[in-house]
C-alpha cells in the first residue's frame, strides 16, 4: 500500500531494497510510457520526496504504479521543497525528489544528490483561495491589502512563497499576512480552518480543496508559474523502480493525472 511520511524525519530506509542500477543520462526520467507498467520485475520500496503540492496527484499515481507492480511499494514524504531538499543533502535515503521549483532543485543538484540532470514535469500557478462564497468579495491581488482582511503566505524560502513575492512585486503590492506558513497545504488550511481570510496557494490546491475554499485567479499570477522538475537521486536504494516511477510520472497516463488535478502539462 502507498504510504504518506509525515515529515522528512520520519522517512526511514526500507531494508532488502533492490539493487540499484546505473543512471540514466536524464535522471532516469525518460518518457513514453503509456501506462504505469515496467518492463520486467520490479521489487521493492521506493521513497519519494515531494514537494506538498503533489500531495493528492502523486498519491494517485504511487498507487496507480503498485497496482500495475505489484513487488514495489511507494513512499512518499511530502513538505516544503526547501526542507525535503536539506534533507536530501543531509543524507536522508530516498529514491526520487520532484520540487515545486528549478531553485529547490539545484540545492539537490549542486551538492551532487542528483543522478543526471533534472527534467520539467509540469508546472503550476497561483490562485488567490479565499472562505467559501468569497465573503470579503476579493477579486484583485490588491483587495488582499484591506486593512480588515487576514492573509497567509507561504514562507518566501520555499516555492509557492517564492511566487508569491514575485506577483506582489510584479502588481507593486506591499502585503504583511498576518503568518507565513511552512508550505502550501499549511497556508491553505489557515483559510479552511477560518483562521484566515485569503491566501496566496497554487491552483492546484485550490482544486483539491474542494469546497472548503474559494478560488479567484488574477492576471499577475502569469509572471511566477513554476516549472516542477523531478530526478533520480544519486544513491537511491532503489534505482531500477524509482527510474520506472518517474517514467510513469511523465507517461501520458501520468500526465492526464496531472492534469486533471490542475497543473499545466504543456
Amino acid at each position: 500500500m502507498t504510504r504518506v511520511a509525515g515529515a522528512v524525519a520520519a522517512v526511514l530506509l526500507v531494508p532488502g531494497a533492490a539493487t540499484a542500477c546505473s543512471p540514466s543520462s536524464d535522471g532516469g526520467s525518460s518518457s513514453g510510457r503509456g501506462d504505469a507498467r515496467a518492463s520486467g520485475e520490479l521489487s521493492g520500496t521506493v521513497t519519494v520526496f515531494a514537494a506538498a503540492s503533489l500531495t493528492e496527484s502523486f498519491t494517485t499515481l504511487g498507487e496507480r504504479f503498485e497496482e500495475a507492480n505489484p513487488g514495489t511499494g511507494v513512499t512518499f514524504s511530502f513538505g516544503g521543497s526547501d526542507s525535503l531538499a536539506a534533507g536530501i543533502t543531509s543524507g536522508a535515503p530516498a529514491d526520487v525528489f520532484a520540487s515545486a521549483s528549478p531553485g529547490t532543485m539545484k540545492i539537490v543538484s549542486d551538492a551532487g544528490d542528483a543522478a543526471g540532470t533534472p527534467a520539467t514535469f509540469v508546472r503550476n500557478r497561483l490562485e488567490i483561495a479565499t472562505l467559501p462564497g468569497n465573503p470579503e468579495g476579493v477579486s484583485s491581488l490588491e483587495d488582499l491589502t484591506g486593512p480588515k482582511l487576514k492573509v497567509v503566505l507561504c514562507d518566501r524560502e520555499v516555492p509557492c512563497g517564492s511566487a508569491a513575492q514575485t506577483v506582489l512585486d510584479a502588481g507593486g503590492i506591499g502585503l504583511t499576512p498576518v503568518s507565513y506558513e511552512q508550505d502550501v497545504k499549511s497556508a491553505l488550511t489557515k483559510v479552511g480552518l477560518k483562521e484566515a481570510d485569503a491566501a496566496l496557494v497554487y491552483r492546484t490546491d485550490v482544486r483539491a480543496a474542494g469546497d472548503k475554499v474559494e478560488g479567484v485567479d488574477f492576471p499577475e499570477a502569469a509572471e511566477a508559474v513554476n516549472d516542477y522538475p523531478i530526478t533520480l537521486l544519486e544513491n537511491a536504494p532503489n534505482a531500477e523502480a524509482a527510474e520506472a516511477f518517474i517514467a510513469y510520472v511523465r507517461s501520458e497516463e501520468g500526465q492526464r493525472v496531472l492534469a486533471d488535478a490542475g497543473f499545466l502539462t504543456s
